[in-house]
């Protein structure tokens, strides 16, 4: 049976919290077993439906509507179960920032993203990083919150919200001085079990539910933020809050992490904790997400998925069971656990839990049906998010897509620069007068390379651009910011954004992957400016790549000082950059990045390839090579590569052999 009742489950009677063994009457036998399942959504990102509202077209790979079927299945399968969320639910699509910055949602409306979870009957969820790009007002007001900080009214109503609680450990009100969330809460269930004499039986378990975001949320949201909240190190609260959670009687700990696997030596600020949460007496299980990856994934070659300690194959870290649901509802978490009961509480037998990371394509390359349910549920959103994002702003003569992003492609990227230096530019005149003389570069990324499938790519079209197109060229609801830096730190912001590439043996006969999958598209920032030119070296180690930078012509000075527009995330610290902390910032500006290029393409009006998407700082260092450096990305694209510009391309394969649709091609680094 479920273990929890929503409105949606009402065929099951109300049962007793905390009751004893309902076939005898007496308490659970020592020996008696069970299975209990845990079931993870993470990093939904707003995508409730099949539909990428920037193509403006169905997508069966994505949309919790999809992940509601293989629940569905899993419940089937396993009915003693909890259907968790980790977070990063709340922002991520149009419809998102339809119902958060268009038409904000009413304070007695249920935001879409929680009917469709209170649908699904989730039991609990965490709070990832992303649930706050909108602000404490907001979260409050969709959560059904009551936040005691400023920022937050003290008469604000309490709003309608989800139908589950929602936890989390580690972000505290300056104000009082408590967490801004409930840390914890401790889930009484009834379960059906098995005594040692074979028959079956009733039981009832106490599962304790505790929440954890990255710290480094503080610095990407510092404008929402700052002063308002603190966060606490995910390993101290944990510390903190589990003896707690044992001395109220919890028989399991589940740990619902927003975060990721890195093996890097600890601090608070950590932003992949879970290597040393997992390190922590008493926790039974980890929810973990951030990472936008399956995990366990036995063919993994991300780093954290590798250390020692960690179990790629069966899923564990230091031989506590972990799952990682993939992102946008591509995958559900399915953790097995299987209970012994001691006598006194239930404990988990490690040695035969099982992990998953179920995915929502099928062996022959179909997906899953999805859930008739949920679309009904959000229609009305759907429909007018459709019809916001078709709102056109501008046109374009010219496709701008990140296909060919990582060899030398800026068709999506220059629009973006270009946008932010002339806001900059502005604000500068208007505002700080005694940086007038500072020349003003900005820094971009292609935010969708790939990583999730062969559709997760920026691809303008040319023609009508609408508010869905600039959507798709800035993903997400940064803030604009500029930081100031030298030259020398220029330099070594360029040589970090150099990690997304492997390094080339030029010597080396056999096929080399240009791309470092284990480094963020998001990550690789690039320069498009004509007065700056460098050169990246792949056949040199991280650090020395940046060859032959350049100013004006010569060659760039260390002491050289400019503004440098970028969004919050990045100048906060996000991405690990160095010297990029936040003390730089000389400029953070009210408007978000997407918004000031929309208003760039509107003054605009008319884009063209020439004016704004040909001028390419970068290049590779030109180097001849023994065998061929590789990469993958849609098939069928080479004539877009050639309008790049990029003749040094050639694909190889119309199919890589992946099983994921991507084609696979070469890149000649000697031209």
């Amino acid at each position: 049976m479920r273990l929890r009742r929503h409105a949606a489950y009402l065929v099951l009677p109300t049962l007793l919290m905390g009751c004893a063994d309902l076939r005898a009457g007496s308490a659970t036998p020592s020996g008696a077993e069970a299975t209990l399942a845990l079931l993870e959504t993470t990093d939904l990102h707003a995508n409730v439906l099949s539909y990428d509202y920037y193509k403006l077209k169905a997508d069966p790979a994505i949309g919790l509507e999809r992940t509601a079927t293989l629940i569905r299945q899993a419940r089937a399968e396993y009915p003693n179960n909890l259907l968790i969320d980790n977070g990063d639910a709340l922002q991520g699509t149009a419809l998102a920032d339809y119902q958060a910055l268009v038409k904000p949602v009413a304070c007695g409306d249920t935001l879409a993203i929680y009917k469709a979870l209170n649908q699904l009957g989730v039991d609990g969820a965490g709070i990832g990083n992303h649930e706050f790009n909108y602000g404490l007002a907001y979260l409050n007001q969709v959560t059904g919150s009551h936040f005691d900080v400023d920022g937050v009214a003290a008469d604000a109503p309490r709003c309608a919200g989800p139908a589950f609680p929602i936890v989390l450990a580690n972000i505290y009100s300056v104000r009082t001085r408590q967490p801004l969330f409930a840390p914890y809460r401790i889930l009484t269930r009834e379960i059906s079990a098995t005594g040692p004499d074979g028959k079956p039986l009733k039981s009832s378990i106490k599962i304790g539910i505790i929440g954890f975001t990255p710290p480094g949320v503080l610095s990407w949201d510092k404008h929402w933020l700052a002063g308002k909240v603190y966060a606490e190190g995910v390993r101290e609260t944990a510390q903190k809050y589990i003896p707690r959670m044992r001395a109220e009687g919890a028989d399991l700990i589940v740990a619902i992490s927003h975060g990721g696997i890195d093996g890097a030596s600890y601090t608070p600020e950590m932003e992949n904790a879970n290597y040393y949460l997992a390190q922590v007496p008493g926790v039974d299980a980890m929810l973990i997400g951030h990472e936008h990856l399956p995990f366990p994934d036995a063919a993994s070659k991300h780093a954290g998925f590798n250390l020692p300690g960690v179990d790629k194959n069966k899923g564990t870290v230091y031989g506590v069971p972990a799952v990682m649901a993939n992102l946008w509802g591509k995958h559900l978490g399915v953790i097995g656990l299987h209970l012994k009961y001691d006598g006194q509480r239930w404990l988990v037998d490690r040695s035969r839990t099982t992990v998953e990371a179920r995915s929502t394509k099928q062996p022959d390359g179909s997906y899953v049906a999805a859930d008739p349910a949920i679309a009904p549920l959000v229609a009305a959103e759907h429909e007018a998010t459709i019809r916001y994002v078709q709102t056109p702003v501008g046109t374009s003569d010219f496709r701008m897509s990140s296909y060919f992003a990582d060899v030398g492609d800026i068709s999506a990227i220059e629009l973006v620069n270009q946008a932010q230096t002339a806001y900059v530019q502005d604000y500068v005149r208007a505002n700080l007068p005694q940086y007038a003389a500072l020349p003003v570069l900005s820094m971009a990324s292609p935010f969708k390379t790939g990583a999730a499938g062969v559709a997760d790519y920026t691809d303008v079209k040319p023609g009508a651009v609408a508010l869905n197109n600039a959507a798709d060229l800035y993903l997400y609801p940064n803030a604009l910011h500029a930081v100031k830096l030298d030259g020398a730190g220029l330099k070594a912001w360029l040589e970090k954004a150099a990690g997304r590439f492997n390094r080339i043996d030029p010597a080396s006969t056999a096929a080399q992957e240009l791309v470092n999958t284990n480094f963020a598209g998001f990550n690789f920032d690039m320069l498009t400016n004509a007065d700056i030119s460098y050169q990246i070296d792949v056949t040199q180690s991280e650090g020395r790549r940046i060859v032959d930078l350049r100013y004006k012509g010569a060659p760039l000075a260390p002491t050289q000082e400019f503004l440098i527009a970028t969004n919050n995330y990045r100048a906060s610290g996000g991405g690990g950059f160095p010297g990029l902390d936040g003390s730089k910032t000389v400029i953070a500006a009210p408007d978000s990045s997407r918004d000031v290029l929309i208003a760039y393409i509107q003054k605009a009006r008319q884009l063209t390839r020439t004016r704004n998407g040909s001028t390419r700082s970068w290049r590779f260092a030109p180097v001849v090579l023994r065998g061929p450096v590789v990469f993958h990305s849609a098939p069928g694209l080479l004539d877009l590569a050639r309008e790049a510009g990029l003749s040094n391309v050639s694909e190889l394969k119309a199919d890589d052999g992946g099983g994921k649709g991507f084609a696979l091609y070469a890149v000649d680094l000697s031209k």
